[in-house]
């Protein structure tokens, strides 16, 4: 009851705080605000407290108007009233309907504006000196919206012991979770704004793509926005629009054919004076198995005899794979299990390969009569199968359809003995009764 309280409270007052200040507004959004408490030690340890941030989106709104009373477990000093110009916290993806249990992930922390050492970044701080206007108190927002539909970071600006900043640089991405299948194009969403109204707005700026997955990192990407050049050890295949990156500032990956190898974790920084932000996506290459089953045809074999059936799955990733086998015939369709499944193997491309052998008994398994044996795989980019035909020679146990079929032949054998029978005796008979008239 306690928790259905609070949110009926927060939900009334943050219907009050609308009323008052009009269109200019986005929802409310509850946020944790992260920060090292004081003292030495290593990992430092780390405080949290509930946090509310009311979004203005009016930049020619002066102050913030109305103020919100938040509910006894926030801290007044905990509630920003942030200006957002771009509305970039307005995103559908981070303002659930009421009474929602999901929420979007959101964070606060303090942030320290300092000079980039990344070549790529370094000649938009070449002045050793720094601008009156990093003398401020800094904030990072990270944000990640419902089902993945958006990651957001932004860093803001406020002044010194104040609770309204104003957001500087915003970095944002669309496709957090990306899948694609081998040798498509692929492209990694990544957007930045830039409050023009900031000195830092046209001092340049560098962008940069890593990658990571389990402990490896490399650099895929960099761009330095101020000398227009990329990075000389840029990936092959991976690429910017330059062009939409200056206008509109569109810092989306292009990867021109997906591999393997590019499964994992890819991090879009933009660097500004002092400033930088990030977002993170994940991109996993998915690519059914193709399959083959051999020998085929089968040979020809008899009730009793082993038949040996092989199905080899390869050119999958990534690695999970569920091989079975079924037999359909006249009786439906029948669970052979898995048979002898081998290791993956890998190929140079990084696909995978597996394997299974099958020891079937026709007797033993319903299948004297034939039918149609499949290898069924089981993968992530879907279930792939692939069938050869059972066929028994000789004659076994016969199925009610040929036992019916055998008495009526048998019946109707029967009935045309009987009459054939019938009829011999009948001409036995008149035969010899015209011989005795005759002797008489």
């Amino acid at each position: 009851m306690a928790n259905i309280s609070t949110i009926y409270k927060f939900s009334l007052l943050a219907l009050t705080y609308f009323m008052n200040v009009g269109a200019s507004t986005c929802p409310v959004l509850e946020c944790w605000f992260v920060q090292e408490k004081p003292g030495r030690g290593f990992p430092a340890a780390m405080t949290q407290e509930k946090s509310l941030l009311v979004i203005g989106t009016d930049p020619e709104i002066q102050g913030t108007g109305s103020r919100l009373n938040p509910s006894s477990d926030i801290n007044p000093e905990r509630v920003y009233y942030i200006k957002d110009p771009a509305a970039t916290f307005c995103h559908s993806s981070l303002h659930p309907p009421g009474g929602a249990v999901e929420k979007p992930q959101c964070e606060l922390n303090p942030f320290l504006p300092q000079p980039s050492t990344v070549q790529w970044a370094a000649p938009l701080t070449d002045s050793a000196l720094s601008p009156i206007y990093l003398q401020a108190d800094w904030y990072s927002a990270a944000l990640q919206g419902l089902d993945r539909q958006l990651t957001l970071s932004n860093v803001m600006r406020a002044p010194t012991a104040t609770t309204e900043p104003q957001v500087i640089l915003s970095v944002s991405s669309r496709t957090v979770r990306v899948q694609s299948r081998l040798g498509e194009p692929v492209l990694l969403d990544c957007g930045f704004w830039v409050d023009p109204s900031s000195p830092l707005s046209g001092s340049g700026f560098a962008v940069e793509w890593r990658y990571q997955f389990r402990g490896d990192g490399r650099l895929v990407l960099a761009y330095d926005g101020k000398d227009d050049r990329l990075a000389d050890n840029w990936e092959a295949g991976a690429g910017l629009d330059i062009d939409a990156l200056h206008k509109t500032g569109n810092a989306s990956l292009i990867l021109q054919e997906a591999q393997v190898r590019h499964s994992g974790t890819y991090i879009c920084t933009v660097y500004l004076p002092y400033l930088l932000a990030q977002v993170a996506v994940d991109l996993e290459i998915v690519e059914p198995p193709s399959l083959s089953i051999f020998p085929s045809p089968l040979p020809l074999s008899s009730p009793g005899q082993l038949v040996v059936v092989q199905c080899e799955a390869s050119g999958f990733a990534p690695l999970s794979l569920e091989l079975g086998w079924e037999l359909s015939g006249a009786g439906g369709v029948q669970d052979l299990g898995r048979g002898s499944v081998t290791g993956h193997r890998q190929a140079s491309d990084g696909t995978y390969s597996q394997s299974s052998r099958l020891e079937l008994d026709p007797a033993r398994v319903g299948g004297e009569r034939g039918g149609q044996v499949s290898c069924v795989a089981v993968h992530q980019g879907g279930t792939r199968r692939v069938s050869v035909s059972l066929n028994v020679i000789g004659v076994s146990t016969p199925s009610i359809e040929d036992s019916m079929a055998m008495v009526a032949v048998a019946l109707g054998l029967y009935g045309l003995i009987k009459v054939f029978s019938w009829t011999i005796s009948s001409s036995d008979s008149t035969a010899a009764d015209t011989q005795e008239k005759k002797e008489n």
